[in-house]
């Protein structure tokens, strides 16, 4: 500026006239006062202060801002750029600029600290009057966020709402208005909170839902909270649970299957306490109750389709309708097959046919039958084998009561160790029959409600029982070796594999303390057949009576152990040792 000054001073000396020496000295009179004029007016402009100024230049490295006083500062370049570099202001655009220093003849201007003394203004005055100040989360820092505010502020964790806040990472980014705790202009400090204005917020909802809200009323709100027992939903500065229970009229294994924080939902007011401001909320009560008609629109023995909604280990949900979910357990699933888990054979979604079993409406509750919509193997079964059907299949089992015959894909039939054979004692069927053998049986029952398919070995061949109560009647007299002697008498052996009892009552007259006193296996003794049982495979036999039958006749009634004849009853009484 003083440069400019000169010139003009010289360019005044060279164009006035040299004539007269009066003419040359009042210009430089005039010179003289301007100097004066303009390094007073560069004195007088004061510093440390913040003033408009109006953009007149923008170089590369420096912006020009006519500040007024008939002068222009330097301002750098920098302080108008973004951060992707950037200019921010035009030529024309007015500025509020820090005077920062004068230079020699230069003015030094600030944006940055108009900036900065404009937000300490603006910090002490929200402080002060209770106000907010706007400013941009930049990200986490130790104990919580720092925010940009026009410097860098710092918000608590515990500031940032009014529930806890796990995932400060969501606030990056955002712009907000916050109040200011405390600040240390010295230290170049400040904390700020935004819980407390959102606080300040939910009371005056609260107040204006608190003058709305009753019994009975419908009201829209926001999920807060999700727990395993139901959700909270706040009103408007007042937060109501919706219980589990209240949700559906069906059934729910936990909230999050139907509902996610933040959602926005209409609900029911069920109940509310105002002194200590508890509200109770439902969802289904907005709907009619669908299990006050159930029985109607699902009578017993109906086909109906459902959904299946959810497995469990000892069956499926399938829901008929919303709110109305019904239960197929696992032994009512299929006719035959046999299923470890439900899972293995139906999945969530599944759309299936189910009869209905039985229907509570009191306890909300239906039994479905998947088997019974389908038709029943068993009957089928029992059609195609009658009793005394043979049937031929491999063993698919073996057990320590009896085997079972695979007669078609999913049907087993069982033949019991007692109907294996006629004559031998089984112990374990293992000891006759292997996995995948093949084998004949006859076909003895269907039992088609218990699901039962009862099959028999032995029944291929004539009951040795009744042919031996057609061999032999009463009062007959065998001839057998003792097979087993025990406490309560001697069994006989009659033919191969039947034997028959001489009870410990029937071997004499008189009085035997022990069978064994009297016989040892191997023994062959005689006897009359008392009685043939032939349902239960029984032979009662008796000695004494041979005795009776025998006395003052002489026969062969006793060989003993070295099979001599006994030809007379005076040497089988003494045989006997009685």
């Amino acid at each position: 500026m003083v440069d400019e000054v000169n010139k003009t001073t010289q360019h005044n000396e060279h164009t006035s006239t040299d004539e007269t020496g009066a003419t040359r000295k009042e210009n430089q009179k005039d010179d003289a006062s301007f100097v004066e004029l303009y390094e007073q007016s560069f004195q007088d402009i004061p510093t440390g202060q913040i003033v408009k100024g109006r953009v007149v230049q923008i170089n590369d490295d420096m912006v020009m801002v006519d500040v007024g006083y008939k002068m222009e500062g330097r301002l750098s370049r920098d302080q108008v750029t973004n951060a992707k570099g950037e200019l921010t202001v035009t030529d024309g655009d007015e500025i509020e600029v820090f005077i920062d220093r004068k230079k020699d003849d230069d003015l030094i201007l600030s944006r940055e600290k108009a900036v900065h003394i404009k937000v300490w203004d603006d910090i002490v005055k929200a402080h002060a009057e209770n106000g907010t100040v706007r400013g941009t989360v930049i990200g986490r820092v130790k104990g919580g966020l720092s925010v940009d505010i026009g410097f860098i502020a710092f918000l608590p964790g515990s500031q940032i709402d009014v529930y806890p806040v796990r995932d400060l990472d969501r606030y990056a980014g955002k712009t907000m208005d916050f109040q200011v705790l405390k600040y240390d202009r010295k230290r170049n400090n400040v904390v700020l909170s935004r819980k407390t204005i959102l606080e300040r917020e939910k009371d005056e909802k609260k107040q204006k839902t608190l003058d709305l809200i009753q019994e009975g009323s419908v009201a829209e709100g926001i999920i807060k909270n999700i727990t395993d027992y139901g959700v909270f939903v706040d009103l408007g500065g007042i937060d109501g649970l919706l219980h589990i229970t209240d949700m559906s009229w069906g059934r729910i294994r936990h909230p999050s299957e139907l509902y996610s924080k933040d959602q926005k939902i209409t609900v029911k007011v069920l109940s509310f306490d105002r002194e200590k401001e508890r509200v109770s909320l439902g969802i289904k009560q907005l709907i009619e109750n669908p299990w006050g008609s159930v029985a109607e629109r699902y009578p017993v023995e109906s086909i109906v389709e459902g959904k299946v909604m959810s497995v469990t280990d000892y069956g499926a949900f399938v829901e008929l309708e919303p709110g109305v979910e019904g239960l197929t357990h696992i032994s009512e699933m299929f006719w035959t097959k046999k299923i470890k888990h439900p899972s293995k054979v139906l999945s969530v979604g599944d759309i299936v046919k189910v009869m209905v079993l039985e229907v509570s409406s009191e306890h909300k509750r239906i039994s479905l039958g998947l088997k019974q919509a389908q038709e029943n193997p068993w009957d089928a079964l029992r059609e195609k084998y009658p009793p005394g059907s043979i049937v031929a299949g491999k063993v698919r089992n073996i057990t320590d009561f009896g085997i079972f015959i695979g007669v078609n894909e999913d049907i087993d039939g069982l033949v019991h160790v007692s109907d294996i054979s006629w004559k031998k004692r089984i112990k374990h069927p293992s000891e006759f029959y292997k996995k995948g053998q093949e084998v004949r049986a006859v076909v003895l029952n269907v039992d088609v409600e218990n699901e039962k398919f009862s099959l028999g070995i032995k029944q291929l061949e004539k009951n040795p029982w009744e042919e031996l109560a057609e061999k032999y009647g009463p009062e007959s007299v065998i001839t057998g070796k003792v097979t087993n002697v025990t406490d309560f008498g001697v069994f006989v052996e009659i033919e191969e594999g039947i034997e028959g009892l001489v009870h410990i009552s029937e071997l004499s007259h008189k009085r035997v303390k022990s069978s064994k006193e009297m016989f040892s296996v191997g023994d062959m003794i005689s006897a009359v057949i008392k009685n043939i049982d032939v349902k239960n495979h029984r032979v009662a036999l008796s000695i004494k009576d041979l005795e009776s039958s025998s006395e003052g006749s002489s026969q062969k009634q006793y060989v003993n152990n070295d099979e001599k004849v006994v030809s007379n009853l005076g040497e089988i009484l003494s045989s006997m040792k009685i």
